[in-house]
């Protein structure tokens, strides 16, 4: 397998599975947060994985897989960054990542959805 960047090739788990549909960048009351700051946009979309994952009895650290949907490639170094403060750069989930025209929303830049397993510590390769 080639050298990754920023995701695992594989990540074998045994548990429960959760999926969270995509979370966008919204806040508690429905409004939208940094419009026109991608890094902004990709902190509230963790921020809300994370309590969708919680609800369902998961945190972050379980997360196995992340499809993550930006409108401009540009916006891949602060989607990276932001992500990191979230998730151990040393651990990444496997993930794809995927270009679109727009999103639900004309002022989203960002929408992450996941796929956790709970109980048994995911090894990624």
């Amino acid at each position: 397998m080639p050298p990754v960047n920023g995701y695992s090739h594989a990540v074998a788990a045994a548990g429960t599975v959760v999926a969270v549909s995509g979370q966008v960048p919204l806040d508690e009351e429905g409004r939208v947060v940094g419009e026109g700051d991608v890094a902004a946009q990709v902190r509230q979309v963790f921020r809300n994985l994370r309590v969708a994952l919680r609800a369902a009895g998961a945190e972050l650290e379980d997360v196995v897989k992340l499809t993550v949907f930006l409108t401009d490639m540009a916006d891949l170094p602060a989607f990276r960054q932001a992500r990191d403060e979230f998730l151990d750069p040393q651990r990444l989930p496997a993930s794809s990542l995927v270009q679109v025209a727009g999103l639900v929303h004309p002022a989203f830049r960002a929408e992450i959805d996941a796929l956790a397993v709970i109980s048994g510590a995911p090894a990624a390769s």
